[in-house]
């Protein structure tokens, strides 16, 4: 990702702390396509990055902040792999690391957090806990916290999501973005990016910017129910469940900027249940040979969903992203 350095925060002659993120494949998909009923479907492939997953690009950058200002270590709270990316650009910048998850985190992804040598600390409850428990230990030892949007460096990086989808597609940009939705920073991002190349002449100032969608399961969706009542900021999902573990973030502190994205794009939200997400993931693992994790698979059901009810339509090209890799899922 780092192929974008002068649109990241980086100071002159800086070297990056890298460990090979992004450029992950844009696949086109039309097996699944088919399957659905749309003209297009490309699958966003993240579960290629570093550690598994997309988190590897928001953690480059923060990383490489952090070191360049010298910090005594850093701390995050994690549904997971949040965790396993802070472990792993720590290990290679050097910098001391602890890890805040819930105990009901993959028990794949909290191996990956161990190996790389950070202190793991479990907490009883949801992400929301954790992220109380980092907060106060990063007060008392003046440790970097490097939760989602508590510092603004992840954000950069998640912004070469969007600058790689329009260098991929020929400068030009897909009709929406499914975009499975924890904290949602990925969202947040991409479309920051788009307004970015906008802003830059990168891409025409005719082009139609896509829609952005929100996924998530129907056992945690605060940001879909905020999205429908018409409001500007989500209310905590009280009692979060899903068994895709990002999405299981009852209080999305960009809660106000996703919604806003999402509305300035006229895009939409939708819920799918387990059994919809967990079917998901198998369609595309089957029809793609992507190894999809269940985020990927709440896209990929959020999607049929929008289809069958017209609320996207059939001639629409669509890009669902793999937030992850299946196999950090698997026991």
């Amino acid at each position: 990702m780092w192929r974008y350095a002068a649109w990241m925060p980086l100071l002159p002659d800086e070297a990056p702390v890298t460990l090979g993120e992004g450029a992950t494949p844009l696949l086109r998909a039309d097996a699944l396509a088919r399957a659905i009923g749309v003209r297009t479907v490309w699958i966003k492939e993240e579960g290629l990055n570093p550690t598994g997953s997309f988190k590897a690009r928001g953690m480059s950058a923060a990383v490489t902040r952090a070191r360049a200002l010298n910090v005594p270590g850093m701390v995050v709270p994690t549904a997971g792999n949040a965790g396993a990316a802070l472990a792993a650009y720590g290990a290679a910048a050097g910098i001391p690391v602890r890890v805040y998850a819930p105990t009901e985190t993959p028990p794949a992804i909290l191996t990956t957090i161990r190996v790389f040598g950070a202190e793991l600390i479990t907490v009883s409850g949801h992400i929301g806990d954790a992220g109380r428990a980092a907060r106060e230990f990063a007060a008392q030892q003046r440790w970097f916290d490097v939760s989602t949007l508590r510092e603004p460096y992840r954000i950069e990086g998640k912004t070469t999501m969007g600058l790689e989808i329009a260098e991929q597609l020929g400068w030009r940009l897909p009709g929406a973005i499914i975009y499975p939705t924890g904290g949602g920073t990925g969202l947040i991002g991409m479309w920051k990016a788009f307004h970015e190349l906008l802003a830059a002449g990168w891409i025409d100032s005719e082009t139609t910017l896509p829609r952005m969608i929100s996924a998530q399961a129907a056992g945690c969706a605060p940001i879909v129910r905020a999205f429908h009542a018409g409001e500007e900021r989500a209310t905590p999902w009280s009692d979060p469940k899903t068994h895709a573990s990002g999405l299981r973030v009852p209080a999305a502190l960009g809660d106000r900027l996703i919604l806003r994205a999402l509305r300035e794009s006229h895009g939409d939200a939708e819920a799918a249940e387990e059994d919809e997400i967990r079917a998901g993931a198998v369609d595309i693992t089957r029809h793609t040979g992507v190894d999809a994790s269940p985020e990927g698979g709440c896209a990929l059901a959020v999607c049929r969903r929008l289809v069958a009810s017209g609320r996207l339509s059939r001639d629409a090209e669509i890009v669902l992203f793999n937030t992850g890799a299946g196999a950090s899922y698997r026991t």
